[in-house]
């Protein structure tokens, strides 16, 4: 455990030193603030409108970039050790890869985890200054549930990346990959399950749709976000089919567990096997 932490500090004095923790933060912080001032004025209203409507908002946000994020941080973790020639000089220490891809995946999650916390708080504090009259229990317990959802989506691109990663020679093929991954998943996943419900013509049970939707990681974050919440406004596409998922809310976090510690643990197959 403490060579596991050991490796966990250095990935996190990295980014620090190289000003990742700070720009993740002020990002996030910027576009959340600017979400919740300004997110419906296509409709003509600025300012902020009401919880629901600013989590829809906030989720399709994170969706988009917290994904981008966690594999751009981590897609280099171990094959650009190796192309560095430090992967070799690592292992040559008395530790296990085991340690040492735990290390690196607990330091990256824990800079993920401190620009969610940091850049959504700050906008959650100046929501609740500048605006009066919001409901301040539930805004706060709605933000806890987006940065602790957010910080699972991430972990689970995060050990996405980790899988290309150790699968890979090269750093490029990883980062090629790494953007296809956050392509499919983000937005192509949506649209062919669009296309999928229309060219089906009924012949799918309409019981079994709603379950494809645990199939994306992304599409399960969002609906945590709009869960509680009488959103029906805000469900659009295809989250409208969340409302037929038989799954309560916690076997949603559940799911997004499983899809965090599926490919982390495929990651430390293949760092075994890595030669």
């Amino acid at each position: 455990m403490t060579v596991l932490w050991f490796i966990a500090m250095k990935e996190l004095r990295d980014a620090l030193r190289n000003r990742w923790l700070l720009a993740i933060s002020v990002l996030f912080a910027v576009l959340a603030v600017g979400i919740a001032w300004f997110g419906a004025a296509a409709s003509g209203v600025v300012g902020f409108t009401n919880v629901p409507a600013t989590m829809a908002s906030l989720s399709t946000l994170a969706t988009l970039l917290i994904p981008l994020i966690a594999l751009m941080l981590a897609y280099d973790a171990i094959v650009g050790e190796d192309e560095a020639g430090t992967l070799l000089l690592l292992l040559s220490y008395p530790l296990r890869r085991e340690q040492l891809l735990l290390g690196k995946f607990v330091g990256h999650g824990l800079i993920l985890a401190l620009a969610t916390v940091a850049g959504f708080g700050a906008a959650l504090v100046a929501i609740l200054i500048g605006v009066d009259g919001v409901p301040t229990a539930a805004l706060a317990g709605a933000f806890a549930r987006f940065a602790v959802s957010s910080m699972m989506l991430g972990w689970v691109f995060l050990a996405m990346a980790y899988v290309l990663s150790c699968r890979v020679r090269e750093k490029s093929t990883a980062a090629g990959l790494a953007l296809a991954v956050w392509f499919f998943f983000v937005l192509v996943f949506d649209w062919l399950l669009l296309a999928l419900l229309v060219l089906s013509e009924g012949r799918f049970s309409p019981e079994s749709l709603p379950w494809v939707l645990l199939c994306s990681p992304t599409d399960l974050y969002r609906l945590i976000n709009l869960s509680g919440f009488d959103a029906g406004a805000e469900v659009t596409g295809v989250l409208a089919l969340g409302r037929e998922l038989p799954v309560p809310v916690w076997g949603l976090w559940g799911a997004l567990g499983l899809w965090m510690l599926m490919p982390l643990m495929l990651a430390l197959v293949l760092f075994r096997r890595r030669v």
